[in-house]
């Protein structure tokens, strides 16, 4: 049976009635001020947001019945824009760098790829450590699981770290990996 994928949609954000688009007859309203007025006619509501200059926004749609507030709609919108532009930027990014392994590592190599593990580590970014079996090499895979806990104890031995594994030694076929991040 054939498979169709499609791509995930985008979340939409939050959608805000305003004035006229607010379809409901009654409202339950909440002044500019922020004092609660209680359920109002949504015409009679309408009508005190325009004498103030303001809008009549609709905040709660699944109320009963819907809960609706006296504001200025472009300024709320603006803060709405800032608030959610404040929280992408202080939200924090974890690339995942990869290392590859041999079964037949030499030591320059095995401490250079070692150096580089510190380095990926010291800049927060998680840090998978892999080896791939070939030809031979698979009739001994406790060698590569052998390599991996070195590789990781070394890295343990550094005081300026504190490894934990997020995924423990897995083996997929002939592929050993192990997931590592630094908790500071």
């Amino acid at each position: 049976m054939r498979r169709t994928w499609r791509k995930a949609k985008p979340k939409e954000e939050k959608k805000f009635y305003i004035n006229r688009q607010i379809r409901v007859p009654e409202v339950f309203l909440i002044g500019d001020g922020g004092e609660q007025i209680g359920v109002t006619e949504t015409e009679k509501a309408i009508q005190m947001a325009k004498d103030l200059d303001l809008d009549l926004v609709e905040v709660n749609p699944r109320g009963k019945p819907p809960v609706a507030k006296i504001m200025n709609f472009g300024q709320f919108k603006y803060e709405q824009e800032k608030k959610a532009h404040k929280q992408s930027v202080q939200q924090k990014k974890v690339e995942t760098k990869g290392i590859r392994l041999s079964v037949r590592i030499s030591v320059h190599d095995f401490d250079f790829r070692l150096n580089q593990a510190k380095k990926f580590l010291d800049k927060e970014n998680k840090l998978k450590l892999e080896i791939i079996l070939k030809g031979r090499e698979k009739a001994h895979p406790e060698k590569a699981a052998e390599v991996l806990n070195k590789f990781v104890s070394k890295l343990e031995e550094d005081d300026s770290l504190s490894i934990t594994r997020e995924q423990d030694l897995t083996r997929q076929g002939g592929r050993y990996s192990i997931i590592l991040i630094n908790k500071k």
